[in-house]
């Protein structure tokens, strides 16, 4: 089941996150950053259990970012992800906001999608805030790919 995160989340959506953070495959998110955006949050659960999460999240008039998607690594394969990706294009297309992008390291998962490949230069400086306080800046291996609505 698909739904919208709560703050008995946060602990659980850290955990899943920072499992693929630690191995380089996803940046790490704090309990403090998690906590202040958990609105931005769906998540995959059945009971207390968490199997997947993703947000969007609101950078500007007409521009939203997906970000923090992870799936349980025993959940894989399940549609699990494409459910929570859908969940927030749904979400996004509901707040009438206009394109979708994503900082990924797998960017043709997105492209099942209809997101395409751009550069970050393309991106508003906004974003950037968030950037410069990650461990891999200015060396960012992600990709940017962007949807619009």
């Amino acid at each position: 089941m698909i739904r919208k995160a709560t703050v008995d989340d946060v602990k659980k959506i850290q955990k899943l996150i920072n499992y693929y953070a630690k191995r380089d495959k996803m940046l790490p998110r704090s309990l403090n950053e998690l906590y202040e955006n958990i609105r931005d949050f769906y998540v995959s659960a059945s009971g207390k259990k968490i199997y997947g999460c993703c947000a969007l999240h609101i950078d500007w008039e007409n521009l939203a970012e997906i970000k923090c998607l992870a799936v349980a690594s025993t959940c894989t394969g399940r549609d699990i992800g494409s459910k929570l990706i859908r969940s927030c294009l749904q979400d996004a297309k509901a707040l009438k906001v206009k394109k979708v992008f994503a900082l990924t390291y797998v960017p043709d998962f997105f492209e099942k999608f209809g997101f395409q490949r751009i550069s970050k230069r393309k991106l508003p400086h906004k974003i950037w805030n968030e950037c410069i306080k990650c461990v891999y800046f200015p060396r960012c291996k992600e990709i940017a790919v962007m949807r619009e609505l």
